[in-house]
């Protein structure tokens, strides 16, 4: 456990930071930076349209040139693709698709050899139909493998409601006529929630972890993790909501006493992080999961960020107005807080399940896609936390928007069209949303140069490529350049892996509810470093505040030529334009 205390003393001309630290505990995964591989879209090295582990060992010479520590691999597990992997029908078997076992050791053997960890997507709350243990269990309600799942008998009537996220009618009850009795599915029918409170069930999942473990992994992505435990009475719910649902999944009763059993049978035994997927941690709950005296997880996506261009109660459908600026630093500001004093916090923009960040929080127009993109990667690696980029992200790949159903393949814009055209609700409002929320917007194909299909296959490709892949946004073309996005990116990775104040340092921001800049300090012994971003298109002039003061400022790094920053306090700034100063 850590802790952190900042104190000032004014002295003639300088501010001084005095950081008292107190048991700091310095770890790999800290100080790591996360690089999140999806394999279906990233190298395709047969020619059938889908990436696979042989793609992913072409590109490791790559992938390392980036600078970044840890590789976060998406599910690879043999499965029958409803949700693209995370319908998994053999924990031990990789999907032949990806390639085989062998592939697998020979990659993980590459990662080692360039000094690279590999973190494994854990996908546990549920599992495929067609998994042994499910097939199993639905064929009679005597079978030893019945309860590995939660089922409900038909006599007792309509099993209370509860939500699903990819069910047509949003029913996370299905009905199974072979034993007259529903199963409980969270997510899409073929994805059944396993009974965690069964201890053959949790004893099954860790010795498949020792598994991976043996192998040679260093940790886990837990997938939708808070929601394993289930009050088995199944009441009624008091919610209608989507979101209350969510809140209500993430806090059942043994949730920590299952977390804190995984630790000490599995996780404890190696030298191994575990980050798990957050929805419905409220922030006040942090640190039950996080905190090291409760040997839980280390660090969890949190949803708040997330949630902010959303409509208030949803969980898929755009807000009308713009996100504020002031609103994005209070997420960040107060995830912060919850860390200052014990666990660690994780940073991310986007993932496979969001659309791509510069689209999202960025401009991804012409004018200022590169700024924004370079802005946004300056952010990420500057602030306390460990950063996590999705493959893409360091050539500023952007939305693609889609405007035809048959052009998607994702379950849930499927599924939720079904529900919509079934419900006689707006198709068009409907697809129009689609173009900025769809999961599909992360996961086109990765651009690799200007040949046809982007250089990701050279067959017919498992989904629709943006076709801007052409333009300067590819790894080849940004290779060659000076001053690319994927240029800017490496040289901020190098410049948070030489200053120790952009991992650990203390984080104050300036101006909170400033609406076009976000700037804040970060501060560790002798190390003081100020950044100043600019969100906004326009030519923004910034003044700091008057009691921060300093004998010089140098200039570490900026994404674009600095427009007047002679004096002390006030500084122009570009549109988006990033600027990382380290005070004396």
């Amino acid at each position: 456990m850590w802790t952190v205390t900042l104190s000032r003393k004014r002295t003639n001309s300088y501010l001084s930071f005095t950081i008292l630290v107190m048991s700091n505990t310095h770890t790999w995964w800290k100080e790591g930076i996360v690089y999140q591989i999806y394999p279906r879209s990233f190298n395709d090295t047969t020619g059938n349209g889908i990436g696979d582990l042989r793609g992913i060992i072409e590109r490791l010479d790559y992938i390392a040139s980036l600078g970044i520590d840890i590789i976060w691999l998406n599910p690879i597990y043999d499965s029958p693709n409803d949700d693209n992997g995370y319908d998994i029908r053999d924990y031990r078997t990789i999907m032949q698709e990806f390639g085989t076992m062998e592939d697998f050791d020979e990659l993980l053997a590459g990662m080692k050899s360039r000094n690279l960890r590999l973190v494994m997507d854990l996908v546990v709350n549920h599992c495929s139909d067609e998994h042994e243990w499910f097939k199993e269990s639905r064929s009679s309600r005597d079978n030893r493998y019945r309860d590995y799942f939660h089922w409900w008998p038909a006599e007792k009537g309509t099993p209370p409601k509860r939500w699903s996220y990819f069910d047509i009618e949003e029913n996370a009850w299905q009905y199974d006529k072979n034993t007259d009795a529903y199963y409980l599915h969270y997510f899409a029918v073929k994805q059944p929630d396993l009974k965690w409170e069964n201890p053959k069930v949790r004893q099954e999942i860790y010795e498949m972890m020792h598994f991976w473990f043996k192998k040679g992994v260093d940790g886990f992505r837990m997938d939708v993790i808070p929601f394993i435990s289930k009050d088995t009475s199944y009441p009624e719910i008091d919610a209608t909501a989507p979101h209350e649902f969510i809140a209500y999944y993430a806090n059942g009763p043994k949730v920590h006493e299952y977390l804190n059993e995984l630790n000490q049978e599995v996780i404890s035994k190696y030298d191994a992080f575990t980050v798990g997927e957050g929805p419905g941690i409220h922030i006040d709950q942090a640190l039950d999961f996080v905190h090291e005296d409760r040997k839980e997880m280390d660090m969890f996506f949190h949803f708040d960020l997330m949630s902010l261009d959303r409509k208030p109660g949803e969980v898929f459908t755009m807000r009308e107005d713009r996100w504020k600026l002031s609103e994005f630093k209070k997420v960040f500001n107060d995830w912060d807080s919850a860390f200052a004093k014990a666990g660690w916090g994780s940073l991310f923009l986007a993932n496979h399940d969001f659309p791509r960040a510069v689209s999202r929080w960025g401009n991804d127009s012409p004018e200022h896609w590169k700024n924004s993109a370079t802005l946004l990667h300056t952010f990420l690696l500057t602030m306390r936390g460990t950063p996590y980029f999705y493959q893409g992200d360091e050539i500023g790949m952007t939305n693609v928007r889609f405007t035809d159903i048959n052009d998607y393949r994702d379950i849930n814009t499927i599924n939720r069209y079904e529900y919509v055209k079934n419900n006689k609700g707006d198709l068009k409002t409907f697809m129009d949303n689609e173009q900025h929320a769809a999961r599909e917007n992360a996961r086109t194909p990765m651009h690799w140069d200007t040949s046809e299909n982007a250089g990701f296959t050279s067959g017919e490709p498992w989904i629709g490529i943006n076709p801007n892949y052409a333009e300067n946004i590819n790894v080849s073309g940004q290779e060659k350049e000076e001053h690319s996005i994927l240029s800017y990116f490496k040289k901020i990775v190098a410049l948070r892996k030489n200053h120790k104040a952009l991992v650990y340092g203390t984080y104050t921001c300036f101006h909170p509810d400033h609406e076009r800049i976000y700037a804040y300090s970060r501060a560790y012994h002798d190390q003081h470093f100020l950044i100043l971003l600019n969100f906004s298109d326009t030519i923004e002039t910034y003044c700091l505040p008057p009691d921060i003061n300093y004998n010089r400022k140098v200039k570490l790094l900026s994404n674009q030529k600095i427009l007047d920053d002679k004096t002390y306090k006030e500084f122009m700034l570009a549109p988006w334009q990033s600027i990382i100063y380290k005070l004396e």
